[in-house]
């Protein structure tokens, strides 16, 4: 009777082990799924960020009269941005390419395509309005995500202050 006794009382350890055992999996697998969503969400918005300060670092960095503007570069639109370097005129091209952000800086009169950029960062589309001093860039990253308009005033225009 006491061998018996025993054997309950190890298989009722043993059931109470495998219940807990059950219950730290359970919150395990609980608290992975909310990190890696927590990681995604943070990804996403860590990308967003970075496009968006990248191009209006572009813009800002170079803000002289008529130096930014929008022009289209192979089959789409482009952020374009010229420079007088001598007796030579210098054109950087930001735009979408094949799901990047691209970036080449050319002579103005060189015959380069799109894909004789650099690749910046994964990107779905870029759209660039240029209206009144207003520049309005349109950043899609991942296909079916809503555009993120970025506006930014163009301060070399006339009126603007030094």
């Amino acid at each position: 009777m006491k061998k018996q006794t025993d054997h309950l009382e190890g298989l009722l350890a043993l059931l109470l082990f495998g219940v807990f055992a059950v219950c730290l999996l359970i919150v395990l697998l609980t608290g992975a799924n909310s990190y890696q969503s927590l990681t995604q969400r943070d990804r996403a918005a860590a990308d967003r960020r970075t496009c968006t300060q990248y191009l209006a670092t572009r813009v800002h960095q170079s803000d002289a009269q008529g130096g930014v503007g929008s022009g289209r570069f192979g089959d789409g639109e482009a952020l374009a941005i010229t420079e007088q370097i001598g007796d030579q005129e210098y054109v950087t091209w930001v735009y979408a390419h094949e799901g990047w952000l691209m970036e080449l800086f050319c002579a103005a009169d060189a015959d380069l395509s799109p894909s004789d950029g650099e690749r910046i960062m994964a990107l779905h589309g870029l759209s660039v309005r240029e209206e009144d001093g207003l520049l309005t860039l349109a950043v899609t990253l991942e296909e079916g995500d809503e555009p993120i308009e970025l506006r930014l005033s163009l301060r070399s225009g006339e009126g603007a202050g030094s």
